[in-house]
């Protein structure tokens, strides 16, 4: 028989939350030939990487982190990244995770082994491993995405990206030009507008921006955590607060009337916030909240009042040597700062290297066939031995660390089923895999996207074949899920002896629904 063995039993594609996530539920399942691979040279993913001016997360603290690993220390409701990117050091110090984690190493290829039922993962240095299982972890906030305009070379002035922040530009007293009007921007324009000469916004589309419940935690308040039941109550309000800000009112819209209260939140607050009425009209969104991603700020708005900061609403056409051309007129600056955000539902970001399945097949190219797609959110038809945290259908709107903790949770039951009978090679079966997305294909008629509206909001929700791989569901029915799906929904063969056509002929184990019933890597995905 070929030899059969593997450098890792299982690779992990990301440092972030998600692959640290899948680390540590693995270590905890008893899962301990693993390794990590991260092209930075630190942890933490989103908030390695993103260190721009008022930078934070953008739902409570108490929900963005692991249930089984509560943090006391937040100093705000909504925490800084620089905490965000500690708890991430926190957590890997604390689970022994760093010697198992390769720096500075970027995934190029990755090509499945029909004959050996084994991962080959390729390295930009030329570095080949194998691995029996493949992770993808990479999340999707990782890869800039730089706008297309003409004449972006010509620009002598400095540039940078929101999520590649370069400390050593001084702000003071220039002119300022910042495209986009996103998530990152809206924390961004607050921080920097008080510093600059000039500051420029040039904005495509209105972001709905809502009143954000932040405050300080001082340390009376930190010590009441401590109690007993002092963390239970704080995270459970925090999630039931996401839960109804998202997954409940964009997936639920006809059914619950939260939106239509969010909008009206979202209207009295501009109202209260921008003094001159043009600018407040040109700030105003003309879709329905929740159509793109929302955000929480009590500082964007009032921005606009500033007399040093010019709302751009004007198509730019072109950047020039001096700065930034628009139907109306020709702003000059001295910083092009482009927060635009990043390649979500894009190629050559899902996954963020080149991934081969059985016989060779693209995954990019089976989407491109037959749209985004993903059973469960987990695995893909045709794609043995691999899964991933942030696919397509998986995320509800929740918090990420909700997502990872049940996705892990799916993925531990099936690693777990597979050791049990020896298995080499877990494939999702098409079956299965079209149900699920028939499924949620029938929910949309539910959902907020699928306004009429939705169509002026530029959102990245949607990808190029007008879907919006969003998992329709709410965050209870998906932990379920996670921890209940049929095993029989996926194949399990061992290797055996050879074909006459070169693959070894599979033994396929009848799968029964795992009696562990909940028991994940984190002892199944937490809701309250």
């Amino acid at each position: 028989m070929t030899n059969t063995v593997v450098d890792h039993e299982i690779v992990i594609v990301g440092a972030g939350f998600s692959g640290i996530g899948t680390a540590i539920a693995l270590r905890k399942a008893g899962f301990d030939d693993f390794v990590m691979i991260d092209e930075a040279d630190g942890v933490g993913g989103t908030w390695h990487w993103n260190t721009y001016p008022g930078i934070a997360v953008d739902i409570p603290s108490f929900s963005y982190q692991y249930s089984f690993e509560k943090q006391r220390s937040w100093s705000r409701v909504y925490a800084p990244g620089r905490e965000l990117k500690a708890y991430a050091e926190h957590c890997v110090r604390k689970y022994g995770l760093r010697p198992r984690i390769r720096f500075g190493t970027t995934i190029a290829r990755a090509d499945f082994d029909d004959v050996l039922h084994l991962w080959r993962v390729r390295t930009t240095d030329g570095d080949e491993l194998t691995c029996r299982f493949l992770i993808g972890a990479t999340g999707v906030l990782t890869r800039p995405k730089l706008p297309d305009i003409p004449g972006a070379e010509r620009f002598r002035g400095e540039t940078m990206h929101t999520a590649r922040w370069d400390h050593g530009i001084d702000l003071r007293g220039k002119r300022v030009g910042i495209i986009g009007t996103g998530a990152s921007a809206i924390q961004v324009i607050p921080e920097i507008a008080p510093e600059v000469s000039e500051l420029v916004v040039f904005q495509r589309t209105p972001i709905w921006c809502l009143p954000r419940p932040d405050a300080p935690l001082p340390p009376p308040v930190r010590a009441l955590m401590r109690l007993p039941g002092g963390q239970f109550l704080t995270r459970w309000l925090s999630q039931a607060f996401v839960e109804l800000t998202f997954p409940l009112s964009a997936h639920y819209y006809k059914v619950l009337p939260m939106v239509k209260l969010g909008e009206r939140t979202g209207l009295a607050h501009l109202r209260d916030q921008v003094q001159d009425p043009v600018v407040r009209e040109q700030l105003t969104p003309k879709y329905a909240l929740g159509c793109k991603r929302p955000s929480f700020s009590n500082d964007y708005l009032k921005t606009f009042n500033r007399e040093n900061v010019t709302l751009e609403t004007d198509p730019i056409t072109e950047i020039t040597a001096t700065g930034l051309g628009t139907t109306g007129r020709h702003h000059q600056v001295d910083v092009l700062i482009m927060a635009t955000g990043f390649k979500v539902m894009e190629s050559g970001n899902m996954p963020t290297f080149d991934l081969h399945g059985s016989g060779g097949l693209r995954l990019e190219d089976w989407w491109d066939t037959h749209r985004l797609q993903a059973y469960e959110g987990v695995s893909v038809p045709g794609f043995p031995n691999f899964f991933t945290i942030i696919g397509p259908y998986g995320y509800n709107g929740a918090s990420y660390f909700t997502l990872i903790e049940m996705q892990t949770t799916h993925i531990l039951r099936l690693l777990r089923d597979a050791r049990r009978r020896a298995a080499t090679r877990i494939e999702v079966t098409p079956e299965a895999n079209e149900r699920y997305f028939q499924e949620m294909l029938a929910r949309r008629g539910t959902q907020v996207f699928w306004q009429d509206s939705c169509a002026l909001a530029n959102s990245y929700y949607f990808d190029k074949n007008g879907d919006v791989p969003l998992r329709a569901m709410s965050t209870p029915e998906a932990a379920w899920r996670a921890a209940h799906f049929d095993l029989r929904d996926y194949r399990f063969e061992s290797l055996g002896e050879r074909r006459t056509t070169g693959r070894p002929a599979a033994r396929t184990a009848t799968a029964q629904p795992d009696a562990s019933g909940v028991q994940g890597a984190v002892e199944g995905a937490e809701f309250a």
